[in-house]
């Protein structure tokens, strides 16, 4: 049962919103086993009360902070993938997030995926906003050479630039590519896509400066970075720039330490973005043709380590949207401690390949197989378009 992409919003090109929660999103506190012993035995101080859980069932539920997307739930307009992961899962921030972005667990590789995605829906690269990333830096997963993106921290500051302080900018967001991925990909290749990408990006800087100016709305977003970025990827969608793939990023959930009041607040940002920014698209009739994939790098230990928790494998994302069968998907991992992976993680129970083939073939009629090297189960995640 998969959907039909050419009646998503009304005849509108599918757009996909690629949202990565950086650092390793702890799912165990984002969707609560709160009826389990083993979750209480194994976290005396990293927990969530079984009162304070919002149950979606009589074993799970949302972090009390969570609420905004525990009522998207309740509404039909949440999927929640559980269990996602890969065989022998990597530990380690930068190889595990170059593992999500290139699809590719067993070699380093040069091609993000969604860059792959970007020559499928548009081959000849006429268009330097089908692809458009808002965050400091490029994210791996929309680079490759000769693919043609546009990366800005945000559409305010550039709009009151002048164009040698926007290519001061994107210079120093480049010089961040660089040093972030050099280490991975060698200087060679880091530098060839640096030659080919450079300048190229200006001109698409230039029309997100018109962007603004076509945008009024009453939905007030919050002041944090990801509500900042959702609002520049609604006021983007709405101006009708012809983007098809978004990439935003919300740093901050690597809670080694003092991980209840910090994820409680990053769980409050992300949910009330989210909330915000199905509401901005909605008052502007742009909400059917847009769906957003909310992932991170790896989820944490089993065990809390008394102030937080460390690295660890099977982790969760959300598929969100107006065209999604809401709902649980996959199997939550199992809290039997003789199942943990590494002999303490969760285990994952989805391969996070057979996600993106998902998303990529139900929702925006891309074929997956070169993209995520090979061919992996998919979820039925979509609702099928009627009339």
């Amino acid at each position: 049962m998969t959907t039909d992409v050419t009646k998503n919003g009304k005849g509108k090109a599918p757009v996909l919103v690629v949202l990565q929660m950086t650092g390793g999103n702890d799912f165990m506190n984002t969707l609560v086993p709160y009826t389990s012993g083993v979750y209480y035995d194994s976290r005396k101080t990293v927990n969530i009360a079984e009162d304070r859980v919002l149950s979606i069932n009589d074993q799970l539920g949302f972090h009390p902070s969570a609420a905004p997307l525990k009522e998207m739930y309740d509404n039909g307009d949440v999927a929640i993938i559980q269990g996602i992961g890969y065989e022998n899962s990597n530990r380690s921030h930068f190889r595990a997030m170059d593992i999500m972005h290139t699809a590719e667990p067993l070699k380093i590789s040069t091609e993000g995926w969604l860059a792959k995605a970007i020559t499928q829906l548009d081959p000849d690269g006429k268009n330097v906003l089908t692809g458009v990333s808002f965050g400091r830096g490029l994210p791996r997963a929309m680079a490759a050479p000769g693919v043609r993106v546009t990366s800005v921290s945000d559409i305010d500051s550039y709009g009151l630039m002048t164009s040698i302080e926007v290519k001061e900018q994107r210079a120093e967001e480049l010089d961040i590519f660089k040093r972030f991925y050099t280490p991975a990909i060698g200087s060679g290749a880091t530098m060839s896509y640096l030659q080919q990408t450079g300048d190229d990006v200006l001109a698409g800087i230039d029309r997100l400066q018109t962007v603004p100016g076509k945008y009024e709305s009453t939905v007030e977003y919050a002041d944090n970075p990801i509500a900042k970025s959702l609002r520049d990827v609604a006021r983007t969608h709405i101006a009708g720039l012809g983007t098809r793939i978004f990439y935003v990023q919300h740093a901050g959930y690597d809670h080694h330490a003092v991980e209840m009041p910090a994820h409680e607040k990053l769980l409050d940002e992300l949910s009330g973005a989210l909330r915000d920014f199905m509401a901005d698209l909605r008052e502007h009739d742009a909400a059917e043709e847009v769906v957003i994939y909310a992932f991170t790098e790896f989820g944490r230990r089993v065990q809390d380590n008394g102030s937080g928790t460390d690295h660890g494998s099977g982790g969760g994302a959300f598929i969100i949207g107006e065209r999604v069968d809401g709902g649980l998907y996959a199997d939550y991992p199992s809290l039997d401690p003789k199942t943990f992976a590494n002999g303490e993680d969760l285990a994952h129970t989805f391969d996070f390949r057979g996600v993106y083939a998902t998303l990529l073939e139900q929702w925006m009629s891309v074929d997956s197989v070169d993209i995520v090297h090979g061919k992996y189960e998919q979820l039925q995640p979509f609702k099928i378009a009627q009339g």
